[in-house]
């Protein structure tokens, strides 16, 4: 069953369309939540854009970092926080590999020149972190290497925290089937082919190595002043929604009072990370 000429000549609303698919049976509930969700994108991104305007005007300094597994949707949610945004005062960082220079140097030094800058929000694409799960599982880093990481990134955040650096810590949760399909996905894409790398091929292969070095983070690195915040991301549009509305409710800028769109995240989806706390990625 499929809509007709005639039925589509007396539509005017969405409602119209709605109504009509709901009288002939036709399924639309895809397209209804696809259209739901876009309707929400465009709002809390305009909140974003409030928030934007807010931090630049009171030389905050904010750091978004998103970490997770491969495939979990870090880039993707990246994306819609940052396509309405002012490029004069908001950044993505995605750093490649360490140059011959930069594995001379202390670890975190790469890292310090990206922070933001008063009146700038920084998001980044992977962080330091790499050295707590991707580095230790991979083999990039020693033991040693990672010992003293894991020693110094307590207070290395602690002193950002001192020098006011608003910084917000965010854990991509993905199951294993979930992961396997995204990757099926990318390698049937030519237009993702590019975000599969031979690490990927590690992911699932890794899984149980990951989650140990993932839990060691979260109980070595999960701080009061610099917390975990879990997200599941087995539906993509939701986590990003969501993850919006984490990052709006931690601040009190101006417009927020008046915003027509609910700012709190819904909690079966963002959690602070605790030792019950249920992940979909272990």
């Amino acid at each position: 069953m499929q809509y007709t000429s005639e039925d589509l000549l007396g539509v005017k609303t969405r409602k119209d369309l709605i109504d009509i698919a709901n009288r002939k049976n036709i399924k639309i509930d895809n397209v209804v939540k696809k259209l739901k969700y876009e309707l929400e994108l465009i709002k809390l991104q305009s909140e974003l854009v409030s928030l934007q305007q807010w931090v630049s005007k009171n030389n905050l300094r904010v750091a978004i970092l998103f970490e997770g597994r491969d495939a979990a949707g870090k880039g993707g949610s990246i994306k819609r926080f940052y396509e309405h945004l002012n490029p004069r005062t908001a950044r993505v960082v995605a750093l490649s590999k360490p140059t011959e220079n930069e594995k001379g140097q202390w670890y975190f030094r790469r890292y310090i020149k990206e922070l933001p800058n008063p009146g700038e929000i920084v998001f980044f694409d992977r962080s330091w972190y790499n050295r707590a799960v991707v580095e230790p599982v991979m083999g990039f880093c020693n033991e040693e290497q990672y010992a003293q990481f894991m020693v110094q990134v307590p207070g290395f955040e602690h002193m950002l925290y001192e020098d006011g650096v608003i910084l917000i810590k965010f854990w991509f949760s993905i199951s294993k089937e979930v992961q396997k399909k995204r990757f099926t996905a990318r390698l049937r894409n030519p237009l993702k082919q590019w975000k599969f790398s031979p690490v990927d091929m590690k992911g699932q292969e890794l899984w149980d190595k990951y989650t140990y070095y993932k839990e060691q983070m979260f109980t070595r690195t999960h701080t009061d002043f610099s917390p975990w915040i879990i997200v599941k991301t087995n539906d993509k549009q939701t986590a990003r929604l969501e993850s919006m509305r984490y990052v709006l409710s931690k601040f009190d800028y101006r417009e927020k009072d008046y915003s027509k769109i609910p700012i709190q995240p819904d909690p079966n989806v963002i959690v602070r990370y605790y030792r019950n706390a249920k992940q979909i990625d272990i």
